[in-house]
């Protein structure tokens, strides 16, 4: 126990739960797009899906019980990967107090500088996200049990849906720099692997922010009623 306390001290510990957290996040993301998405095959199997979610487990596990425990542990690895980003960044100002006079702008600083806010805004909004999807308290048309309908009611508010389509963005820049910083750290980074990592970073960030942005916009278009 007193190992694992120290390791998670250090900086290597840190960067260790910071690739673990984001792995189990990354699975989330993937899974939960999939899932979203199902909001085109219409109301009756969208709510369905939904309430597969909650039923999932039966009968070793009560109704959303299995689902539950899900989100906590989905919440700890979020806290978690935002602690150990922050730490590695504090440390990494205390090993060099006084900055750079000139650093070039490049793809690895830029994506140092928006993992560090970008996984706070990310933790800022899904604390929204659940206030307006699953406790319906910041959606005034919440109806429990109905989700099809719930997110139609909140996506109908462009204020709602512009702030989300803008955490969608957040998001597929954290994945994009987050892909292409794990292919380098197992090595990939030189030619000619190094043109290929990016592109394959930049598409799957594309895939999944374009994935979800389109729910918001199907709703506002018309297209999702």
């Amino acid at each position: 126990m007193r190992r694992l306390l120290s390791l998670s001290r250090s900086v290597v510990g840190k960067k260790v739960i910071m690739a673990v957290s984001g792995l189990i996040l990354f699975l989330f993301v993937v899974g939960h797009l999939l899932g979203n998405l199902k909001v085109f095959e219409g109301a009756e199997k969208f709510n369905a899906y939904a309430e597969g979610l909650r039923t999932v487990g039966a009968p070793f596990f009560g109704r959303g019980q299995l689902l539950w425990i899900a989100r906590i542990a989905l919440l700890v690895s979020l806290v978690a990967h935002v602690w150990a980003a922050l730490g590695v960044t504090l440390a990494s100002r205390q090993a060099r107090p006084v900055g750079y006079r000139y650093l070039e702008t490049s793809e690895t600083t830029y994506a140092a500088r928006t993992m560090r806010w970008g996984g706070v805004l990310i933790f800022l909004y899904v604390v929204y996200h659940l206030l307006d999807f699953t406790f319906g308290r910041l959606n005034p048309s919440f109806e429990p049990g109905n989700v099809y309908h719930n997110v139609l009611a909140s996506f109908a508010r462009w204020p709602v849906s512009a702030v989300y389509i803008a955490a969608m963005l957040v998001l597929g820049l954290h994945v994009y720099h987050g892909a292409w910083s794990a292919l380098q750290t197992l090595g990939w980074h030189r030619p000619p692997t190094d043109r290929w990592r990016r592109g394959f970073a930049a598409a799957v960030a594309g895939v999944i922010a374009g994935g979800y942005i389109t729910i918001p916009v199907a709703v506002l278009a018309g297209v999702l009623r």
